[in-house]
């Protein structure tokens, strides 16, 4: 007997670890009866389904989320008809709300997996087993099923499932062949201790907690293999004190220098001492997601957030001056109470905390949260199809969601790609706020024609540079000496990435005594090392091809993250200008910028 545990994941580097839980937790004894398919949505509906056909199982069950339940509904139409003796299960948070509906839609599923399915799984799997082994006639079978709790059958539910001991659960990465340039995901916790009315976790309010040995034996079998990151998937890491401290600490005295750990927490649960855990850590070790979504108060209230904004704030500082963690914070469009003019500011609150990454979600309505049950109460209309994304609410129309994720592209592309760090400043300071600014970029590339989804870095700079001569032309003041400011804070973004094999159009042409200055350094740093360490055995030349050195005009390296309109404006030039060296073997380990040296040469 086949049984065919099915993911379709959203992109290749993910993995499920939802089926290789149900096969660890069914046991060893039972491997040779259950196989584990893999899939992306980037695949075609023909393609997966001859895969499928080819390992020709008795039973398939599908692993259900708002992200792959298109392909799914595709491959129930199809399947039956290439596999009429097969059996389909459905399972995961897609499904586990309005199961009936499911198996009325599409009678050829057997039933559906509700909820937390592990246990369910290994007892339905002995289900089908007996059937083969004992010849049980279908009757028996159906019996049979109808005392597993967890299910939905056509003739109704089997009973719910109670949770089950965390600790219980075995260690699914034993074989990190299949997971191989894949991101990890591990969860050492289940359940949340908060209602957002968005959200399925909410539903479950009671957090069990893995034993932190446990934890702590399993992380190390990542931190010896050298894993690049591992994901935990719990919902609210931080909401247990004791075991937060405990893994933190666990993972700061066993660091292997190369490992990246990655957990979604509430930032304004932290405690000082937390926070200076945290401080402690080695830059690049740690980065954290933090759910704002919105700093709206009414909002906050409506969708049962328990958040102070102001500690938030106060708290992701601290950690940012640290510059050891990689902040991640979220927004969501489509919130109650939330309209244009108030997600324009909570966007301009978030901004000004400086996360290192701002992301802009749009709201799903998940089947069983609160947020769906109440979706005409607050006028929303989302999509017919997965993931039932919002189109618009009772307080935010549908044109103005377009323009927010035209907006969010330009946050996608010019922001969280870290990549123009010292010139947003600058640009920004002629808006409004970020807010401001980002909403006149997006409808600057919409009328001039600009691709967005260009792969090429030199273009978007070159745009970047043209939205810059178009705001300048159009205040009427002569901006020249903005013009070449701009310029600069260009070249600095982009040589502080990447090591240009030829200088771009920004760049000026050195005079002949500056190419000179350049080469006598390199000369000398070959001779007697005093800046360039870590290059042993390369020559002027070979330090040359390795480094870059531009020369500047203006104190560009000092521009950073400004956004306050005092500090607005083109600095004094540097007369006789400087160069900098630009270093790529001392990369910064967070925001992996190359390390520079002013010269004055």
């Amino acid at each position: 007997m086949k049984f065919l545990l099915t993911a379709i994941n959203a992109k290749y580097i993910h993995s499920n670890p939802a089926i290789y839980s149900l096969k660890a937790y069914a046991g060893r004894e039972m491997e040779e009866h259950i196989s584990l398919a893999e899939f992306t949505i980037n695949e075609r509906t023909d393609e997966i389904l001859e895969s499928i056909y080819e390992q020709q199982p008795e039973v398939i069950a599908f692993s259900c989320y708002i992200w792959n339940m298109n392909q799914v509904e595709a491959l129930l139409l199809e399947l039956p008809k290439v596999l009429p003796k097969t059996e389909i299960w459905l399972g995961g948070p897609e499904v586990s709300f309005d199961a009936p509906q499911w198996l009325k839609k599409y009678p050829c599923l057997t039933g559906v997996m509700i909820g937390e399915g592990e246990e369910t799984f290994r007892e339905l799997l002995n289900c089908y087993l007996r059937r083969e082994m004992e010849k049980n006639s279908e009757a028996d079978f159906l019996n049979e099923l109808s005392m597993v709790r967890g299910l939905c059958l056509p003739n109704g539910y089997t009973g719910r499932r109670e949770p089950m001991d965390l600790s219980k659960l075995p260690f699914l990465y034993q074989d990190m062949k299949p997971f191989e340039n894949r991101i990890i995901y591990y969860e050492s916790s289940r359940g949340c201790p908060f209602s957002c009315s968005y959200c399925l976790s909410s539903i479950e309010k009671k957090v069990r907690l893995r034993d932190t040995s446990l934890v702590e034996q399993e992380l190390q079998f990542f931190i010896d293999r050298k894993v690049p990151q591992v994901k935990f998937v719990d919902r609210t890491f931080n909401c247990n004190r004791e075991h937060t401290r405990r893994i933190w600490t666990y993972l700061r005295e066993h660091d292997n220098g190369i490992t990246n750990f990655h957990f979604e927490i509430a930032a304004d649960l932290l405690n000082e001492e937390e926070i200076a855990l945290l401080g402690s850590l080695r830059p690049g070790l740690v980065q954290l997601e933090i759910g704002v979504q919105s700093t709206n108060p009414a909002t906050i209230e409506e969708i049962h957030r328990v958040m102070d904004v102001r500690r938030l704030a106060g708290i992701t500082e601290k950690i940012r001056k640290g510059h050891n963690v990689h902040q991640h914070l979220d927004l969501i469009v489509g919130l109650p109470y939330e309209d244009y003019l108030t997600f324009s500011r909570s966007f301009d609150e978030v901004y000004a905390m400086e996360p290192d990454q701002l992301q802009m979600g749009f709201l799903k309505l998940l089947k069983g949260s609160y947020m769906y049950e109440h979706r005409e109460e607050y006028g929303i209309r989302y999509t017919s199809h997965a993931p039932y994304e919002v189109l618009y609410t009772s307080w935010i129309t549908y044109p103005e969601v377009c323009r927010l994720k035209r907006i969010e592209e330009m946050v996608e592309l010019y922001y969280n790609s870290r990549q123009y760090v010292h010139v947003l400043p600058f640009l920004i300071s002629f808006f409004d706020g970020p807010f401001s600014f980002f909403e006149r970029l997006a409808d600057f590339y919409r009328e001039e024609g600009y691709f967005i989804r260009t792969p090429a870095r030199a273009y978007r700079y070159q745009v970047l540079l043209k939205f810059g001569e178009q705001l300048f032309a159009q205040s009427g003041k002569d901006c020249s000496e903005e013009l070449l400011y701009l310029k600069e804070l260009l070249l600095y973004d982009m040589y502080l990435r990447e090591n240009l094999k030829s200088r771009p159009d920004l760049a000026v042409e050195l005079s002949a005594d500056d190419k000179e200055k350049v080469r006598s350094f390199y000369r000398e740093e070959a001779e007697e090392r005093e800046y360039l360490l870590g290059y042993e055995g390369l020559d002027a030349r070979g330090l040359a091809r390795q480094t870059h050195m531009e020369k500047f005009h203006y104190p560009v390296w000092e521009s950073g993250q400004v956004t306050s309109a005092e500090k607005a404006g083109v600095p004094q030039r540097i007369e006789k200008g400087c160069f900098v060296l630009f270093d790529y073997h001392r990369r910064d380990a967070l925001n992996y910028e190359a390390g520079t040296e002013i010269l004055n040469l």
